[in-house]
């Protein structure tokens, strides 16, 4: 397989640094082709702006959806946006890997989805109608493909939990893995979470790296978070609100827009806790 890792921590020694490492070296001994996208060590501009689309009229206002469909539909995309766009489409696997930063991915990375998540490319594609709603949720430009996230925190496992003070890291990473992730189309694998990094010694970082190595080795088997398709029938067209009678009863939140036969338990997600 071909895979794209795309990795945001300013310090290549840090344990993410070893992780993607860990991770790299598995793929590549696996036969896997691998490209890695450092945002840091690339000096990735994280901020949508005018720069973005250098054949924008001086007096013309910015609208970023238009601006930006425009310069994909006429290949005038900058060359840092193009040539991520062109990993993507090279990939068979995306991986994002980065610390949970005031509980989301940080701003280098979100910047890095703004800007090569091109409308016509990742989103603003297909039709809309009373019968479908673009392609969008389940399909689009990049259904066919697998992604997933590597990601570490600070905090205990249990201030992830259910009932933890920090919210279900499932919900967190929500607007991620459905949003960003299974919106155009990826097939969204559970994510690898290692949670007290302050607190990892020696023997501790060898188990995390083994669990790492055989989730490389589980990346065409493993299966995907069972989202509900937006287009599948569950959901009405154009209101996009979930068909009366889905979803067991009392049910609300994320839950409710994983298939009814999985949504009694979130999907399962390999988590590293402390020692």
């Amino acid at each position: 397989m071909k895979i794209l890792l795309v990795f945001a921590h300013p310090e290549p020694r840090s344990l993410n640094g070893a992780l993607r490492d860990v991770a790299v070296a598995e793929l590549q001994r696996l036969g896997h082709e691998v490209q890695v996208s450092d945002l840091y060590a690339m000096g990735w501009k994280p901020v949508v702006d005018r720069a973005d689309f250098p054949a924008l009229a001086s007096d013309e206002r910015l609208v970023v959806s238009a601006g930006s469909k425009a310069a994909f539909e006429a290949g005038e995309m900058t060359p840092d946006v193009q040539g991520e766009i062109d990993k993507l489409r090279w990939a068979d696997v995306l991986i994002l890997q980065f610390p949970l930063w005031w509980f989301s991915m940080p701003a280098i990375m979100k910047g890095w989805v703004e800007r090569v998540y091109a409308c016509g490319f990742a989103y603003g594609v297909g039709e809309h109608s009373d019968k479908r709603w673009g392609d969008r949720y389940g399909e689009g430009n990049l259904a066919g493909k697998r992604a997933m996230l590597i990601v570490t925190t600070g905090g205990w496992e249990t201030h992830y939990g259910a009932r933890g003070v920090n919210g279900p890291i499932d919900d967190l990473l929500f607007p991620i893995h459905h949003g960003i992730l299974f919106y155009p189309g990826f097939d969204v694998l559970p994510p690898f979470v290692v949670y007290q990094t302050g607190r990892i010694d020696e023997p501790r970082f060898e188990a995390t790296a083994e669990q790492l190595r055989e989730r490389m080795r589980m990346l065409a088997s493993t299966p995907p978070i069972p989202y509900r398709r937006q287009n599948g029938g569950d959901y009405l067209i154009p209101s996009m609100e979930l068909r009366p009678g889905l979803g067991a009863p009392g049910r609300t939140g994320f839950a409710l827009h994983l298939r009814d036969e999985h949504a009694a338990s979130l999907p399962q997600r390999t988590a590293i806790p402390a020692g």
